[in-house]
């Protein structure tokens, strides 16, 4: 027998919650506090800590664009897109996002994190085994844990580890969940391996190119694009379209069956209020003007390799980026927070990663290149970056 748990604890009110208490004492001591930072509309720092890959979100067409959405639609979406309506502008944002991408069909969803719900979720369930690569999105996480179904986390990036545990999965159906750019280290998926293994063992794969569409392919088409798979029947692919498109919202690109089922049994779209018409227009705005000025994409990633390649020969442990994502490995939580508190003090915003954000447990700076950085604005915050450094962080 199974001895029993814990007596049940009649407390009083004023007491239910010291538990969190007990919980933010222990963060505290792992250097793990989560503080939010109100920002200024205009800040003088340069910013190498958001997703803004393509300099686009505060480019005058996009920004208009969703102010003349705004006022013609509405500050909201005011409901579900299934009991309020689809505008006009969802549906051609998602026209647009499935001819870009070369894909049949596109759903958009409120965010990113909706989408990956709302695709891993309708696309696996009791009858279906699950294989991720360990390394995956948080959202992606959720999706399966929410999934009723057979989960395998395997080592990252290794098509082998996703063979076997295809080949020895219990459930009939399968569904292969990775990330196209990881986004602590900024490297690759094997996607093209992954997609042999997949249809050597009948199963699916899903995609979250959140940090590849814009960036990397033909244009910015994306990760999945540049692999040869967007077109796949096989292939379900998931974006943001609040980093490379600077606006808000996700979308799930694939076949059109895939989308039809999507839109009848996805939770995350069926009880969400949709995304509001002004992002959407955002959005659909800066995808005419990656098609305008394709070599945006070019740009980013140059910028990147310029940054990492600088920060190596500094001595860092430095991720050579395969996109626009960099890491910088710090010696400690509490060694992060405060190397990315002293680049903000001189001027250059940082983003600052701790577990459980990394899944290898290493504390890093993460830097994002951006389309519109400059030969200086790297020379200027690696020399930050480099003064700032904590004892220990370079090898």
């Amino acid at each position: 027998m199974t001895s029993p748990g814990p007596a049940p604890q009649n407390l009083p009110p004023e007491q239910v919650f010291d538990w969190l208490d007990v919980e933010a004492e222990k963060r505290a001591e792992a250097g793990l506090v989560r503080k939010l930072r109100i920002r200024q509309a205009q800040e003088p720092e340069l910013d190498l800590a958001g997703n803004d890959y393509l300099g686009l979100a505060r480019d005058k067409r996009v920004a208009g664009a969703a102010a003349a959405a705004a006022l013609r639609w509405g500050a909201g979406a005011t409901g579900s897109r299934l009991v309020s309506g689809t505008t006009e502008v969802h549906a051609e944002l998602e026209h647009e996002l499935a001819r870009f991408c070369g894909t049949q069909a596109a759903l958009v969803f409120s965010s990113g994190f909706t989408a990956n719900l709302g695709a891993v979720t309708a696309l696996s369930g009791a009858d279906s085994a699950i294989v991720t690569d360990k390394y995956i999105h948080a959202s992606l996480i959720e999706g399966c844990r929410l999934s009723r179904s057979d989960i395998a986390a395997v080592a990252h990036s290794d098509p082998s580890a996703f063979k076997h545990a295809l080949a020895t999965r219990r459930k009939p159906r399968a569904l292969v969940v990775t990330d196209s750019v990881f986004s602590v280290d900024g490297d690759i998926a094997p996607l093209e391996q992954l997609a042999g293994v997949c249809r050597e063992h009948g199963a699916s794969l899903l995609v979250d190119d959140a940090h590849g569409f814009g960036v990397l392919g033909e244009g910015g088409r994306g990760a999945v694009h540049a692999a040869g798979l967007s077109s796949a029947p096989d292939v379900v692919t998931t974006i943001t379209l609040s980093k490379s498109l600077g606006a808000q919202g996700g979308a799930v690109l694939g076949p059109r069956r895939v989308i039809k089922h999507l839109v009848d049994t996805a939770r995350s779209f069926i009880f969400d209020t949709g995304l509001a018409p002004a992002s959407a227009a955002a959005a659909l705005a800066a995808l005419t003007a990656l098609k305008a000025e394709p070599e945006l994409a070019t740009k980013v990633t140059d910028a990147a390799g310029n940054l990492a390649m600088q920060l190596k020969a500094a001595g860092f442990r430095v991720s050579l980026p395969d996109a626009a994502v960099i890491s910088v490995q710090a010696p400690s939580p509490e060694a992060a927070v405060a190397w990315a508190a002293s680049c903000a003090d001189q001027g250059i915003r940082v983003g600052c990663f701790r577990p459980p954000s990394v899944p290898d447990g290493i504390s890093r700076l993460r830097l994002t290149a951006r389309a519109d950085l400059t030969e200086a604005d790297v020379d200027r915050a690696v020399g930050v970056i480099t003064a700032a450094a904590p004892p220990g962080a370079t090898s």
